[in-house]
């Protein structure tokens, strides 16, 4: 079949906000990655470390929806970060089925060099930007994550 029979026509992908955002959150993962793995840890684990960082203890169901991940995704997470001695688990004494889910010592040590890795990638991110388009980039994208969280 020739693709000009086709009825729609591809948009150009530098002009797809779906694509461009996409590409943008894979390069960050990538550098995130990076900048992350001597630490023991990797990008998508870092939603767990921003929900625990005020140690606070949380369950599993509130973790996942702070992460917006389904409840599998976060238990396999988990279950990561707890065989890299990343997290620890206290029963809950309400419900025995359930646990509270806190950073363990060694990442909470950790914890200072993550944030100073995640903030030398975002300052190289926002550097390539010029004055308040920073700011206005981040109510954008504010905006367009309301707009697809919204239900009508």
């Amino acid at each position: 079949m020739n693709i000009d029979s086709k009825p729609y026509k591809w948009q150009p992908r530098e002009q797809s906000l779906g694509y461009m955002i996409n590409w943008a959150a894979r390069l960050f993962a990538r550098e995130m990655d990076d900048a992350l793995r001597p630490f023991g840890l990797m990008s998508g684990q870092l939603p767990v470390f921003f929900a625990l960082a005020d140690g606070k203890p949380l369950a599993q169901r509130d973790l996942a929806q702070l992460a917006a991940v389904e409840q599998s995704t976060m238990a396999k997470t988990l279950a990561r970060m707890e065989r890299d001695g990343l997290i620890q688990r206290t029963p809950d004494p309400k419900d025995r089925r359930s646990a509270f889910i806190s950073l363990s010592p060694l990442a909470e040590e950790r914890l200072p060099d993550i944030a100073a890795a995640v903030a030398a990638i975002n300052a190289r991110s926002h550097a390539a930007l010029a004055g308040e388009d920073s700011a206005h980039l981040l109510e954008l994208l504010r905006r367009v994550i309301k707009g697809l969280t919204d239900t009508a």
